[in-house]
């Protein structure tokens, strides 16, 4: 089987010591040379967070090798490396259906090319449903408990999930609403009405999901 791998470290003091990336890599090539894989290429983002499948160049890269064709694999020596989120990885597992190729993550015995894998993979989007309609309840209730308190709410227009966990995520990393601005429009990261993102709007977005999170 043809695999394309995929690391990551988060920061940057990972990144200088070089110990995480070679770890993984490491990992990813003894398991291709016992199960008889053949890796195609090896892609890494180093420094950059695990909360979002966006921004990162290094997955973008990985992803468009298995959905050319070119690999019939994405692997990580760890699920986290791909993503923290079960919600991102429920969505791509979703999307590795959808065109035919599979997920591997060494660390759960996730490998959706076999069927205990798949099962496993399975299991993991259960939850991930679980925490999906979690969230729905939640929004439900907080919306219930500020009508009732009188307060007119508006969400920001068609403001999608992922925009959401991006911005939320630069936020928790420290950037202002300026630069979590440039970097959505850097990314090509939609906004509600297609245009641009401006620290506006950017702050409509947070106002809002901090009020859901009261």
């Amino acid at each position: 089987m043809k695999v394309v791998c995929y690391i990551r470290v988060s920061t940057q003091e990972q990144t200088d010591s070089g110990a995480g990336l070679q770890a993984q890599r490491h990992a990813l090539e003894a398991e291709a040379e016992r199960r008889g894989w053949t890796i195609v290429g090896v892609y890494e983002d180093a420094g950059l967070s695990g909360k979002s499948v966006s921004g990162r160049v290094g997955l973008a890269e990985a992803l468009d090798v298995v959905e050319r064709g070119e690999a019939e694999a994405l692997a990580v020596a760890k699920l986290d490396r791909l993503s923290r989120s079960l919600l991102d990885f429920a969505a791509l597992m979703e999307r590795a259906r959808k065109q035919g190729w599979s997920l591997v993550a060494l660390d759960l015995g996730v490998d959706t090319s076999t069927p205990s894998g798949e099962l496993m993979a399975n299991v993991l989007a259960t939850f991930a449903q679980f925490e999906r309609r979690l969230i729905g309840q939640r929004t439900k209730d907080a919306l219930a408990i500020k009508r009732a308190q009188g307060i007119t709410l508006g969400r920001p227009v068609e403001t999608s999930e992922e925009a959401v966990r991006r911005i939320r995520g630069l936020r928790t990393e420290g950037l202002s609403l300026a630069a979590i601005a440039r970097q959505l429009n850097a990314e090509s990261v939609p906004t509600p009405r297609g245009g641009s993102w401006f620290p506006s709007g950017v702050k409509r977005v947070l106002s809002w999901t901090d009020l859901l999170r009261k």
